[in-house]
């Protein structure tokens, strides 16, 4: 069983809301937050980026339409109340950094924390798509672009450890599972706590990479809305919209925080997981991978699931998605003699990515406090697929009524199959506390390792060189040689291993050979794959290609697309997921 954990506190700095209570006022009142990426964001002048030519459209965006946090004032935020590092050594790091140091504080503050150090931790989630000073950085050295803090270079990774560093936490993880994360790092921090390795966890997520690069990687994908409109469940719905954000939440063990005294913001009853990157198609959603993270969730959370009254949807306005989605739920709630209510957050602010399904859960713990489910908006003509199963959606905001404790839902699936579910609770003081039972790590055996080095060779190979204590450094550097995939082994098209980062297929490699020395086949719905990487800064040519248009205006346009495709190709559907960093788990 989930040991029941309760939210302590929570955060965000979302497009147009800078707080919990301002996302909830939006919210209740069915604002849209979406609008046209901030005039400099992209490097070059946006013309330069769009097309509205479909026959036209490759190395293009075809719309601007985003959601974009505005008015945070960093500077004075750290002026008026100074983190641990000096302001002028935080100002020469990307705004992902600041999210993170300000909304995760504000998180653990709610929680009564105060920045001594004490048994917590935070784990959060980081889409490791280069950061746009990442991308400067990478332009600077490579093309002598204006210089950054080469401390940008390390995106993926450093912002936990800041946070963690400033607010005297024993540690800080980030994570990559597309826009599962948020979610996954929850059910990290509800085992960290389970286990009794801290006593304060701090889950979320940042979503802040090179938006030029999000918007032109959609495109590719097919995935971005023509029209620039976020309409999840709608007839019509013609894609996602991009957002930017971040959003944490703290959280207790049950029995800790209420004997502690703390306000319980809600009870988390149980996370499932799963993936389905080997079912459909590491893009196709699967119907089957995420009804496995459903009833794994509620499974662990010993509820009924005729008890929910409220499903925050991942719901991204894609059609295929969301119909995938729906399906799902059938499959779950299909047999309630009532109908469910559900709605998506994205349809505010688009998709956050990373950070979807926390923000999704503040919404829902606001909803809980209000008593009031809020609206879902652009749906005056909703899908078809809706008329399937008993599920209604709200578009008005509307009294959320129960005689018991109220009982919600928050789903994340991401791009390379990464599921996740989350049942929370509405948290009620007269109920009787189940007494804490703590998870014992056991003993753990390493039964496989595989190990690709410099100088390329076997594990064997580099076994050898260890005990021999032969170096592999070269003056010329070092290279780990040509990676041989096996094919008939993998479920990538040739075509799209060709537009594979080196970085991807280098650790398919290994992890192939460590999957098959561990002897039996890997149990599919019991095995997990940790993958410890940082964002490749090879992925930062594409943003150099399209601003080479603005360095280089006025020249040739055969000497540029030449200039252009020496630095790296035109950027299509392969090469998006040979980019993204939560593939090769």
């Amino acid at each position: 069983m989930f040991e029941p954990i309760a939210v302590v506190g929570r955060s965000c700095l979302l497009p147009g809301a800078s707080s919990p209570e301002e996302l909830w006022e939006a919210v209740a009142a069915g604002r849209d937050l979406l609008s046209d990426a901030p005039p400099e964001r992209w490097g070059l002048p946006r013309e330069l980026a769009l097309t509205d030519d479909p026959a036209h459209s490759r190395d293009r965006a075809w719309s601007a339409r985003g959601g974009y946090v505005s008015g945070f004032d960093f500077a004075a935020v750290a002026a008026q109340d100074p983190f641990r590092r000096p302001a002028e050594d935080l100002l020469a790091l990307d705004p992902l950094f600041h999210w993170v140091l300000h909304t995760g504080r504000q998180a653990l503050r709610m929680a009564g924390h105060d920045g001594s150090p004490a048994r917590a931790s935070v784990v959060m989630g980081n889409l490791s798509f280069p950061s746009s000073s990442m991308s400067r950085y990478a332009e600077h050295r490579w093309f002598g672009r204006p210089a950054v803090d080469p401390r940008n270079r390390f995106m993926s990774g450093l912002p936990a450890t800041l946070l963690a560093e400033d607010q005297g936490l024993v540690h800080g993880t980030a994570l990559d599972a597309a826009c599962a994360s948020s979610l996954i790092a929850v059910d990290h921090a509800a085992t960290a706590l389970a286990s009794r390795r801290v006593d304060l966890a701090l889950a979320g997520a940042v979503c802040r990479s090179d938006d030029l690069f999000i918007h032109v990687g959609f495109c590719a994908l097919d995935a971005m809305s023509r029209t620039g409109r976020s309409r999840p469940f709608h007839r019509g719905a013609d894609g996602l919209v991009p957002a930017e954000g971040a959003a944490f939440v703290a959280l207790k063990r049950l029995d800790d925080a209420v004997a502690a005294g703390d306000r319980v913001l809600g009870v988390i009853r149980g996370v499932g997981l799963s993936n389905d990157g080997r079912g459909r198609g590491l893009l196709a959603p699967d119907a089957s991978g995420q009804v496995r993270a459903l009833r794994s969730a509620w499974a662990s959370s010993g509820l009924d699931p005729a008890r929910l009254s409220l499903a925050e949807c991942h719901a991204t306005g894609t059609p295929v998605g969301d119909a995938t989605e729906l399906e799902t739920m059938r499959a779950m709630f299909g047999d309630r003699s009532d109908a469910l209510p559900i709605g998506s957050l994205k349809s505010n602010l688009g998709h956050l990515i990373t950070t979807a399904g926390a923000a999704g859960l503040i919404k829902v713990l606001s909803a809980m406090e209000h008593g009031i489910r809020p609206p879902t908006l652009h749906v005056e003509d909703p899908s078809p697929a809706l008329a399937k199963g008993p599920f209604r959606l709200v578009t008005e905001a509307e009294p959320w009524t129960s005689n018991e404790p109220r009982v919600a839902t928050v789903s994340a699936f991401g791009f390379g199959g990464n599921n996740a579910h989350l049942v929370v609770e509405e948290h009620h003081t007269e109920r009787k506390l189940h007494a804490s039972v703590a998870v014992r790590p056991e003993p753990l055996a390493v039964v496989a390792v595989a190990v690709r080095a410099p100088g390329g060779g076997t594990t064997l190979d580099f076994a050898a060189d260890l005990a021999a204590g032969t170096s592999q450094v070269r003056a010329d550097g070092v290279s780990v040689g040509p990676v041989t995939l096996h094919l008939e082994k993998l479920r990538f098209p040739p075509r799209d291993l060709e537009q594979t980062l080196a970085q991807q297929t280098l650790l398919l490699d290994a992890a192939m050979e460590a999957a098959e020395a561990a002897g039996a086949p890997l149990p599919k719905d019991r095995t997990a794959v940790l993958v410890g990487c940082q964002s490749d800064p090879e992925v930062c040519r594409y943003g150099a290609r399209w601003r080479m248009r603005a360095w280089h205006a006025g020249r040739d346009e055969a000497w540029l697309r030449a200039a252009q495709d020496a630095v790296v190709p035109v950027l299509e559907s392969p090469g998006v997921v040979g980019n993204m960093p939560n593939i090769p788990a």
